[in-house]
């Protein structure tokens, strides 16, 4: 779990286009740093709980295994959760008074007013004005960012410099391999979204197609902070998650094949629900085959905490955003654990729910659909 706020401002970064800049003179150990929406400013981030997880999951993993399987599974996440959202006690424990300045929120942005927000779970399941706070992009092919979340681009292939090497997830584990679908997606892209607390919680949809699959994985409840993610192996891999498999070779769809939405529980998520809207959040209904989703609408609800989305893409059929394809070399002074503890330059990006994040390659164009 994370802490609401994370806005410290350390450093700058040149533009996009700009060159690649060298390494940070002053590491500081500890810190987590990731880039802001804009791409320019380093920001640390403040991470919740960061010596309690740290222990759970250096101490208590190593020298208590019996300790770390009871507090990672089912039972007390859900405990977990009541306590820090549900109970009397939770303002207390969390500041739910001062949430919403703290974490950011806009009280403009949300359906209910902040009367109406008067507890911790109400304030991490709040819905939004998303279709005038975060207008889809003009181009009605793009894939668009499922939540508002820190963004991190990686690639399933051995010989690509963004190759992610088995260090975040496994991709025949995480996909566990029901109906074939780890075989389209080798070699392809990937994108991580890590979902910190105080983020908005709806997930929404990336593309436009038909759902092919969709089915649940069962795993643990293990937290998203960077030092829980790189004391595991694979550790997407590990917990709950449920897998949506959208087919957007089809018409009216967004023409980039299969694609391959999955949704990773974390510490206190108890739940993803299914709720997909066609309009607003009106008239919800599960997530099931044969259904047709349209970008950018709310399709799911975790409730409530941190928690992961990772997108899958078949190879070659998309073209990610080249400020997204230079995160690796315009993140050599983000002081990232991730980088620290894996072999390579892995950093997050700020992005906003509905935000284009792609476009069909010139390979998926018209000819791919029936």
């Amino acid at each position: 779990m994370t802490e609401p706020a994370a806005t410290t401002a350390s450093s700058a970064l040149p533009s996009a286009a700009g060159p690649s800049v060298a390494a940070s003179s002053t590491a500081r150990p500890g810190v987590h740093q990731f880039l802001a929406r804009d791409g320019a400013q380093v920001l640390d981030e403040a991470l919740y709980a960061d010596r309690i997880v740290r222990f759970v999951y250096s101490t208590a993993r190593e020298r208590a295994p019996w300790l770390f399987r009871m507090l990672t599974g089912r039972r007390m996440s859900s405990m977990l959760g009541t306590l820090n959202f549900d109970l009397p006690l939770a303002p207390r424990l969390i500041g739910c008074r001062s949430f919403l300045t703290r974490a950011g929120v806009d009280p403009a942005e949300c359906v209910l007013p902040p009367s109406a927000l008067d507890t911790p779970r109400k304030i991490f399941e709040r819905q939004i004005r998303y279709a005038t706070c975060r207008p889809l992009p003009a181009d009605p092919r793009a894939v668009v960012s499922p939540a508002d979340a820190r963004l991190m681009l990686g690639s399933l292939a051995p010989d690509d410099p963004l190759w992610l090497k088995g260090k975040f997830f496994g991709l025949d584990e995480l996909l566990s391999d029901r109906g074939g679908w780890v075989d389209a997606f080798r070699g392809g892209t990937a994108m991580i979204f890590r979902l910190t607390p105080d983020k908005y919680h709806y997930n929404h949809v990336p593309v436009d197609g038909v759902v092919r699959d969709i089915y649940t994985v069962e795993g643990a409840y293990h937290a998203c902070n960077p030092s829980a993610i790189v004391a595991l192996a694979t550790p997407f891999s590990k917990n709950r998650r449920v897998v949506t498999v959208i087919d957007t070779d089809v018409e009216g769809g967004t023409g980039i094949g299969l694609v391959a939405m999955v949704e990773v529980v974390a510490l206190m998520i108890g739940q993803i629900v299914q709720c997909y809207s066609a309009s607003g959040y009106d008239d919800p209904q599960d997530v099931t085959p044969g259904l047709v989703v349209r970008r950018g609408q709310p399709k799911s609800l975790y409730r409530p905490g941190s928690s992961t989305d990772v997108l899958l893409f078949e190879p070659g059929r998309i073209a990610v955003r080249d400020d997204l394809r230079a995160l690796r070399q315009r993140g050599l002074a983000v002081q990232s654990r991730f980088s620290r503890a894996f072999d390579g330059i892995f950093v997050e990006r700020e992005v906003q729910v509905r935000e284009g994040l792609a476009a069909p390659s010139p390979s998926s164009s018209s000819e791919d659909l029936p």
